[in-house]
Order: C-alpha cells, then structure tokens, then sequence
C-alpha cells in the first residue's frame, strides 16, 4: 500500500552516505528554494530566480560549483525561452535542457539519454501550460511528470507517483496565485512551498526504495 504523502516527511533519512549526491538532497531545502524559483519567474525578477536556480541547482543535483553555475545558467536560459506566451521557443527550451541533462549524467555517471530527459522536461511545461489556458488536466500533468521523474532516476512511475501528485498540487496552488496578482504576501505561496517539500520527499522515497 502506499503511503500518503505526510508519512514521507519522516521516514527517509536523506543524509545517505552511500547515495549519490544528486540522490541524497534535503526535501526541506530543495523545496523551499524552488518555491522561491516558481516566484521569481513568474514576477520576471530574473536575478532573484538565478539565485534561486543557483541554490536548487547545487542542493538538488550535488554539482560542483563550476558546474552548478553552468547548469543554473543553462536553467535560467530555458525558462527564458519558455516564458513568452503565445510566441515562445519550445525548441530552444528544449535544446538548452539537453545541455543541462548532458551536464548532469556526464557528472554523475548516469545512464540516461539527454536529449530524452529535456523532451520529457518540456513536455511536462508544455502540458502545464495547457492547464494554464484551460486546455488539459492534472491527470495529464501528473503522468507527465512521472514520466520524466522515472526515466532520469530510473525507477517505475508507480514508486514516483506522490512526488508527481504533490508537485502537480504546487502548481495548482501556484497558478491560482498568478490569477491572484502574484502578490508577494499571498498564504499560497507557503501552500505552495509545502506541496514542493512533500513531492520532493515523495521523489526521495523512491529513489531509495529497496
């Protein structure tokens, strides 16, 4: 049976000395800091998001400096080319993940195809932004989202399910808060920020699942 998501919180010691670095991140951390991200990059203040970036991409992913510098760049320039609605650039988004996830496997001796894991990166934004506009659901999201969290820590779709579920439930919380105003105070933001840390701990779970 799984468990619900409150569970996850405390029953994975994230401090792994075996684990790869990328695999043994603080749910707590990671998820606070990428609420900051979602934030920043929807009020545009793109210096506060490259901080953001900056932190998630060396807490999350166990980069070195270099490197985390590099891959934040390669994050920010995505979103970038990702933002503008309607006349974005899915192909460029995607094309700059490809060097992020190169980084990444090539750092961590994954296995995982680069230019698979960006597809199915920007496949997850693009049916985020049909549910922006009305036109998909969150069943669709979530599946997208389980998708691409499976094939880069290569484990079912299944076992990554609540990550899926909580992330896809920051997004609600965060879109309602971008027809909101995008206030700064708004208590959504903590909602948010609280969905983020469970899928987080949901997604460490399952990566360290016997």
């Amino acid at each position: 049976m799984r468990r619900p998501a409150s569970a996850l919180r405390t029953s994975v010691n994230w401090r792994s000395p075996t684990a790869k670095p990328h695999r043994s991140f603080d749910p707590r951390r990671v998820g606070g800091l990428e609420c900051v991200a979602w934030v920043t990059y929807y009020r545009r203040e793109w210096l506060r998001f490259l901080r953001a970036a900056v932190g998630l991409t060396r807490h999350t992913f166990g980069l070195p400096w270099g490197s985390t510098l590099y891959g934040s760049w390669l994050v920010l320039r995505a979103n970038q080319l990702w933002a503008p609605f309607p006349n974005n650039d899915p192909d460029g988004a995607q094309r700059t993940m490809e060097r992020f996830y190169r980084l990444l496997a090539r750092r961590h001796g994954e296995s995982f195809d680069p230019v698979r894991a960006a597809t199915l990166e920007v496949e997850w934004w693009r049916v985020h932004r049909d549910n922006q506009h009305g036109d998909g659901g969150e069943s669709e999201l979530t599946a997208a989202l389980a998708a691409l969290y499976a094939y880069v820590y290569g484990v079912s779709e299944d076992d990554v399910r609540v990550a899926a579920e909580q992330r896809a439930l920051a997004m609600r919380h965060s879109d309602r808060w971008v027809e909101l105003g995008c206030d700064p105070e708004d208590p959504l933001i903590e909602e948010e920020r609280a969905a983020l840390v469970r899928s987080y701990a949901g997604l460490l779970a399952a990566v360290h699942r016997p």
